[in-house]
């Protein structure tokens, strides 16, 4: 199966959701950036934002 096949089996069913508009992604950078700076910045709060599932690593470093 060449590369492209492939890409197309793991794409979604569904059209992904519009993105924020820009002035609502500038928001969310300076709310992330000050949640940064105050060191409260953790991965619930970043999936709360970013909704991409990434395979987690943890597993595998053990």
């Amino acid at each position: 199966m060449d590369i492209l096949n492939q890409l197309a089996d793991d794409a979604p069913e569904h059209e992904p959701d519009s993105l924020p508009s820009l002035d609502e992604q500038k928001a969310i950078v300076a709310k992330l950036k000050a949640l940064e700076e105050k060191g409260e910045l953790t991965d619930d709060v970043l999936a709360q934002y970013f909704a991409a599932k990434q395979k987690d690593t943890r597993d595998e470093e053990e």
